[in-house]
Formats: C-alpha cells, structure tokens, sequence
C-alpha cells in the first residue's frame, strides 16, 4: 500500500493569486463577504486534497471511490459557501444544483461498493450566526 502523492498546499497558492488580485484595488477595504468565502475555499480545498491522498489498497474501484468521495465533498463544501456569499442567482441555483448531484454520486458509489451510507444532515446555506448569549431566564 501507499499513499498517492498530491500537492497539499495548492488551494493556498490559488488564495494568495486571489487575494493578490485584489491589490490592485489598494485604496478598497476588503470585502468581509468576498474574505470569508476565499478562506471558507483555501479550507475546503485543503481537506479535499489531504482527504484525496488515500491509502491504495490494490482494489481499483475502492481506491476510486476512497479519492473521488472527497473530490464530491470538495464541490459540496464550496457550492455551500457560494450560497453563504454569493449574490448572482444563476450561480446559487447551479451552486444547488452541484450539492444535489455531488450527494447523489456519493450515494451511488457507496452503494455500488456495498459501503454503509452516513447520516443526513441540513446543508447551512448563510453564515453562521453567532451564539446569543443567555437571557432567557423563565418566560418574560
């Protein structure tokens, strides 16, 4: 067995040329929106590829699927962001459109090798909120 070699580190390359792009514009604030989204990317880029570099265990279709399942969470993750950030309804409608599909692969390639499928949970689609603090002490 062994590991397959991936560059790591990529998606920190393609948000420095992001950000770096925006220097352009020095005199502009940066946008907290346009910030959050680049970093919520860099991270979902970063565990896709460290989630990518698998283990080969000889079997060829449990290796695809080992790769391409972080690959589809990959999209996922960043189709979540756009829908946290984006403005453009076209996108969000195609960014909807990628969690439907990139979930129903997964689905399919679990199943296809016999794999148990985890649990369903609600994709956010806006920001975090913050934690309120506690105030509710009884009925007011």
């Amino acid at each position: 067995m062994r590991s397959l070699p991936i560059p790591r580190r990529l998606s920190t390359l393609l948000l420095a040329a992001a950000l770096g792009g925006h220097a352009a514009h020095a005199a502009d604030p940066p946008d907290p929106a346009e910030t959050a989204f680049l970093a919520e990317n860099v991270a979902a880029m970063n565990r896709m590829m460290d989630d990518m570099a698998v283990q080969t265990t000889g079997d060829i279709d449990r290796d695809f699927v080992a790769m391409m399942i972080p690959h589809h969470q990959g999209a996922i993750d960043m189709a979540q962001a756009v829908l946290r950030y984006g403005r453009n309804e076209q996108i969000r409608r195609i960014a909807q459109e990628i969690i439907v599909e990139q979930q129903q692969e997964i689905v399919a390639m679990r199943l296809a090798l016999g794999d148990p499928l985890p649990a369903a949970a609600p994709a956010p689609d806006k920001p975090a909120a913050p934690t309120p603090a506690h105030h509710h002490h009884g009925s007011h």
